[in-house]
């Protein structure tokens, strides 16, 4: 995304196939990958969705609501995409999207016995300022059961997805919370190489947290090099 030209450490990024994460090995390459070369189609624009966003869609206690407030602990997330040597990367694309307070999410495949909020949509996109900066006010996720092992529950998480200038370019990551128990439960946290695990993890700022509305969360996304962010796709 953007000049970015230091490779990434890969010994830092989670497996395609994770035993412990079961249906990496129903979707994980089994064979070598094929390359194809990009086309100007795929290494230009147009950009995606860049011109699209509108004033209320990174607010998440707002963009959802039908007539009242979302349930819930609300938050502010905030941070910078960054590349190589702390260049910061404007003009990306930032997409969130997270359950509600209760731990569910608005789709047809959720169905975990906890409440919907109808004031909570869950989605949310911004794009980065010339410092690299993002925003997002939301409500604190909940943690979900999911069907990967016994007794397996997912920890507090909100879903990053980013795009750069073309279509190939996105990468998407997720966001832990500090001192999250089911980290250290979480296959899918546990998947990344330990040295990186907390490169997944905001943290709690005071600085960013607005008097008497919401607390204050900042995770910086680095692209390339040796202090790249984990994403889940290689």
């Amino acid at each position: 995304m953007g000049n970015i030209i230091s490779p990434r450490d890969w010994a830092s990024q989670p497996p395609l196939i994770s035993p412990d994460y079961k249906s990496t090995a129903l979707r994980g390459p089994t064979k070598p990958l094929v390359p194809l070369k990009h086309t100007l189609s795929e290494l230009t624009g147009p950009v995606y969705g860049h011109e699209s966003v509108g004033a209320l869609d990174a607010d998440l206690t707002k963009n959802g609501a039908r007539g009242g407030a979302p349930i819930g602990e609300r938050i502010v997330v905030t941070g910078r995409v960054l590349g190589d040597d702390a260049r910061p990367l404007p003009g990306t694309l930032i997409e969130i999207w997270q359950a509600n307070a209760a731990g569910r999410y608005i789709h047809v495949a959720d169905q975990h016995d906890a409440p919907i909020d109808p004031n909570f949509f869950g989605g949310g996109r911004c794009v980065s300022d010339a410092q690299g900066r993002y925003r997002f006010y939301s409500v604190k996720p909940g943690a979900y059961p999911w069907g990967n092992h016994f007794n397996g529950w997912r920890p507090n998480h909100i879903h990053f997805s980013l795009f750069g200038p073309a279509f190939v370019t996105r990468l998407v990551t997720q966001m832990y919370f500090p001192g999250d128990p089911l980290l250290d439960l979480d296959p899918i946290y546990l998947g990344v190489a330990p040295a990186a695990r907390e490169r997944m993890v905001a943290r709690f700022s005071i600085a960013a947290t607005e008097p008497g509305f919401a607390l204050g969360y900042e995770f910086d996304i680095v692209l390339r090099g040796g202090a790249s962010t984990p994403m889940e796709t290689q």
